[in-house]
């Protein structure tokens, strides 16, 4: 079966799935909207399905042998007590290596995030991924449980697991202390938050996240690389302003808008990825982080 890409819905089913995905609307309030874009035999439902994360096929797969990987546990006091991650290091490395923490989109340490954390692995760095939904049993093996328990976190206490997380992966022994982060919708605007919050990270990588508030600008230290959608008006609607602080605040930063493109085009398990553009933003991030934390 050839797979789907987005220019095969319509693009206002594309715009309900987006206000889904981010809890602007019900999955009822999806199914309901997007009826009148059913054709072809295709339900609303079955669009839904369609356009939803599959995880049949990791590109780096759990038992690779080039990777060594493991669950931890690490304490969070400020936060929800302690966080639970995935931690992925390549196999016989030799040397200490570079450390970058990975944030997951709004359904926690899903399939995907994990393959991301792998791929990091191959390319030479100790990555790391925590789980927001740790306080909450964790991620729950579905992404509309996941989507629900999400809401239900607390905001303040799940960021103050984040610092603690990248805190704890730059005193780990095998890396060499220079640390970088890298995060995805949700976990793109953590990114940028971390960037306000640690003074010694060295990089961070938000792929289409929220901005910071142009007042925090100031704070950060870390050189920035902006990997945003060009379809993404949620969240392009914020660039101008951050810009404009960066610059006031003399911040180092790199901004790529892939054009034609849908928020989330770097997530290979829907539709709306985006090869191409995936792949390109992909290569920007590892040349980015092996110039920063080496």
């Amino acid at each position: 079966m050839t797979r789907k890409t987005a220019a095969d819905f319509d693009p206002e089913v594309l715009k309900l799935f987006d206000q889904y995905v981010h809890g602007g609307i019900s999955r009822r309030g999806f199914l309901s909207s997007a009826t009148r874009y059913a054709v072809g035999g295709t339900t609303a439902a079955g669009l839904l399905a369609t356009l939803s994360p599959s995880f049949a096929a990791p590109l780096v797969t759990p038992d690779d042998k080039r990777i060594t990987a493991r669950y931890v546990e690490l304490p969070s006091p400020q936060g929800n007590g302690k966080v639970r991650g995935y931690l992925v290091s390549p196999a016989g490395a030799k040397g200490k290596l570079p450390t970058v923490l990975v944030v997951h989109e709004n359904r926690g340490l899903n399939p995907h995030i994990e393959d991301i954390a792998r791929r990091l692995a191959l390319d030479g760095f100790i990555a790391f991924a925590p789980d927001a939904l740790s306080p909450l049993g964790g991620y729950p093996g579905d992404e509309d449980k996941a989507r629900d328990l999400f809401g239900k976190l607390d905001q303040p206490k799940t960021r103050a697991d984040f610092v603690a997380a990248a805190r704890w992966l730059q005193q780990q022994p095998e890396g060499n202390g220079k640390l970088g982060v890298v995060g995805f919708c949700y976990g793109g605007g953590i990114a940028n938050y971390l960037a306000t919050q640690l003074p010694d990270l060295l990089a961070a990588v938000p792929f289409y996240g929220a901005q910071p508030k142009a007042e925090d600008a100031a704070r950060i230290k870390a050189h920035l690389l902006i990997h945003d959608a060009g379809k993404d008006e949620r969240i392009r609607a914020g660039w101008p302003a951050y810009e404009k602080a960066l610059k006031e605040a003399g911040v180092h930063y790199e901004y790529h808008v892939y054009p034609g493109v849908e928020h989330g085009f770097n997530n290979d398990t829907t539709p709306r990825y985006d090869e191409a553009a995936a792949k390109l933003a992909w290569q920007r991030t590892v040349d980015f982080l092996r110039a920063r934390l080496a």
